[in-house]
């Protein structure tokens, strides 16, 4: 069975070599996604503008990255870390400058309670793309389980700034702010 899941791995790598979609951190429809997200009225049209973030990011440079990321994805909702990760570490060997296969990496290492090892993808996320609300979102849910809550508070601002309609963001930093400085955010 370990010995199939190589080889399907291995056909994986293959599959990376086709020439790439285009889209990822680099697309240039980001920028302005970004500033509609900033400025967004509601969480229901933020929420509207946060997919189609998601749905660019998602998308994977070669048709191998992209059925690294889906499998990885359906691997990780599935509870099958282990598998999931065997993915992500392929992912991100194929595609090192897709932001998206860092922060998927990160978010199975959070599951696995495996903070040092998100923190670390976290980390590389932001490095290719700095406006990675969810990355940011996950290293202040990271911290904030460690008890850091000037680090939790500082993450969580950092996604505010992107992602101002983040509810629960918002309400835990608020928390926290005045927890830390006794007032609210």
């Amino acid at each position: 069975m370990k010995n199939m899941h190589v080889r399907a791995i291995l056909a994986l790598l293959f599959l990376a070599l086709i020439p790439p979609a285009m889209a990822d951190q680099k697309d240039s429809r980001l920028d302005e996604l970004f500033e509609q997200l900033k400025t967004a009225p509601n969480f229901e049209m933020a929420h509207v503008i946060e997919l189609q973030i998601w749905h660019i990011w998602s998308k994977a440079n070669t048709a191998g990255g992209g059925l690294l990321l889906r499998q990885g994805v359906q691997y990780m909702n599935e509870g099958d870390h282990e598998k999931a990760l065997v993915n992500f570490n392929a992912l991100v060997e194929i595609e090192p400058e897709f932001a998206e296969g860092w922060n998927k990496r990160a978010t199975l290492h959070y599951l696995m309670d495996n903070y040092d090892g998100s923190v670390a993808d976290i980390q590389r996320t932001l490095a290719l793309e700095e406006r990675h609300f969810g990355a940011l979102s996950g290293l202040g849910l990271i911290y904030d389980s460690l008890d850091q809550k000037e680090a939790a508070l500082k993450a969580f601002r950092a996604a505010l700034e992107i992602y101002p309609n983040m509810e629960e963001i918002r309400r835990r930093a608020e928390e926290l702010a005045e927890e830390i400085e006794g007032i609210p955010l």
